[in-house]
C-alpha cells in the first residue's frame, strides 16, 4: 500500500540517521531482521504493537514515525 511504503521509508531514513543496520534496528525492538526489512520495503503491513516497538527502538514516538501518512 501507499501508506505502508510511505512508512518504510521513514522507518529506513530514520534507521539510517542512527547509523543502525536492519539488524541492529530489529535486535533493540525485539523484532527479526527479515521483518524489518520487509516493512521497510513497504511489503507488509504492519501492527500498531510493532510500530510502538520500533519507534522506541529508534528513540521516538509512534506518532512522529507515521507523520504524514494517510
Amino acid at each position: 500500500s501507499a501508506a505502508g511504503a510511505h512508512f518504510g521509508r521513514r522507518l529506513r531514513k530514520l534507521r539510517e540517521a542512527l547509523g543502525l543496520s536492519q539488524e541492529e534496528l530489529a535486535e533493540r525492538a525485539s523484532l527479526h531482521r527479515t521483518y524489518v526489512g520487509s516493512v521497510e520495503r513497504g511489503e507488509r503491513n504492519i501492527s500498531l504493537d510493532n510500530i510502538v516497538k520500533l519507534a522506541r527502538a529508534l528513540k521516538t514516538t509512534a506518532s512522529s514515525l507515521c507523520e504524514g501518512i494517510r
